[in-house]
């Protein structure tokens, strides 16, 4: 169990430096980046792995990097090149 929980931390580390990495313009600071990451893949194997039993070790860590990618996608910001519309008044 202690392997699974390491596995999954490396698996939402290694997902939030390639976050970090890629869109590093339109995510807040590295420290919140990577920490939302581990959380996230650390929350979703437990989520996994309470929800499908012991021995199900690839299983928990997909819902590990679902969970880290879902919460990491939560820190995203608008690009800025899109344009601002106004609404029309009626």
């Amino acid at each position: 169990m202690l392997l699974e929980v390491l596995r999954s931390a490396l698996l939402g580390l290694a997902l939030s430096w390639a976050a970090a990495s890629r869109l590093a313009h339109r995510l807040p600071a590295r420290p919140l980046v990577f920490s939302t990451g581990i959380a996230g893949a650390l929350f979703g194997d437990f989520v996994t792995h309470s929800a499908l039993g012991p021995g199900t070790a690839f299983v928990s860590l997909a819902g590990a990097a679902i969970v880290s990618v879902a919460s990491l996608s939560l820190l995203l910001r608008p690009s800025g090149r899109r344009l601002r519309r106004r609404s029309i008044p009626a």
